[in-house]
């Protein structure tokens, strides 16, 4: 949605911005629900979003959504200078507190272009910032019933807000999806995420045609995330395993040689030579044993047929 005029932007009127996450976030006033959780696809949350017809515009004032760019995140700084900070590049500050910008680069993900921003009344409406879901299509769906704090917090969130080519942000005018979509066709599948998270934040509807539209874009990339604030769980770090200790060495026990007893030889044996000692199974003969001869000790050592 367009901004106020450039020349009411850049003499101190109060602006706003709320750059991604603010440490003082706990002092904005309160969304209308809770993010959408992580991981949540975008054509799955277009899915919860009520389809209704749009409602008379009867009754609409920007007055309705707070003071234009107030400083809600009370970070010292509006919302505008704030998502100029997040949005560009290069960026000169008008003085040593870093706050308003006084020039810088944005690449714009509406059209794709580079532009050069520089403060000034003839210059700063170049770059202007957009309601991603502009205020008056709000109020056509759904936020007639949320409080003023709600509607504040809506028109501040960093969510939907986004700095754009200006010109390109007039053409948008308060048109949802269905009759305005970003010239760089690369950016439509976030842009319109981004649509469908906000809405499903603060409680919003959309149209048959807004909602046919978003499905369309999002065709082309199933995938795309809702984009929430929330954090992803943190995943805990495996327990370290302590080391085990090395196993004792196993000594293995000394294995007792027992002798083979040498059969039992009768004391009647007589051997006529070694080859009936051994296949009677009695050699070796010793001498002082039965069946020993001093003729088959052919070595005379006391033992005889050992071979």
């Amino acid at each position: 949605m367009p901004t106020s005029a450039p020349t009411a932007l850049e003499t101190g009127a109060p602006l706003v911005t709320e750059a991604a996450i603010s440490p003082a976030q706990s002092a904005r006033p309160t969304a209308a629900e809770a993010q959408s959780a992580v991981a949540t696809k975008a054509i799955d949350l277009l899915s919860t979003l009520p389809i209704k017809g749009r409602a008379p515009k009867t009754g609409y004032d920007r007055a309705l959504f707070g003071q234009a760019w107030a400083d809600v995140d009370r970070n010292g700084c509006d919302t505008r200078n704030d998502t100029l900070n997040r949005d560009l590049t290069g960026i000169i500050h008008t003085n040593s507190v870093p706050c308003k910008v006084q020039s810088g680069i944005l690449a714009d993900p509406y059209t794709g272009a580079r532009i050069n921003f520089v403060r000034g009344s003839a210059t700063s409406s170049a770059v202007q910032i957009d309601h991603v879901v502009a205020l008056s299509d709000a109020w056509q769906k759904g936020a007639q019933q949320l409080t003023t704090e709600e509607r504040t917090a809506f028109a501040n969130d960093p969510l939907n807000l986004q700095a754009t080519d200006g010109p390109t942000n007039m053409k948008k005018s308060d048109g949802d999806a269905a009759t305005w979509l970003p010239p760089n066709k690369s950016f439509r599948c976030e842009y319109v995420a981004r649509q469908i998270s906000v809405k499903a934040t603060y409680r919003l509807w959309v149209t048959q045609a807004e909602n046919d539209a978003m499905a369309r874009i999002l065709t082309d990339c199933s995938g795309q995330l809702a984009p929430t604030k929330e954090k992803a769980p943190a995943v805990a770090s495996p327990a370290p395993v302590a080391p085990q200790p090395s196993p004792a060495p196993v000594v293995q026990a000394p294995v007792a040689v027992v002798p083979v007893p040498a059969p039992a030889v009768p004391a009647s044996a007589y051997y006529a030579n070694c080859s009936a000692a051994k296949a009677a199974g009695a050699a070796p003969l010793y001498a002082g044993q039965a069946g020993y001869r001093a003729p088959l000790d052919r070595d005379s050592d006391g033992v005889a047929c050992e071979n």
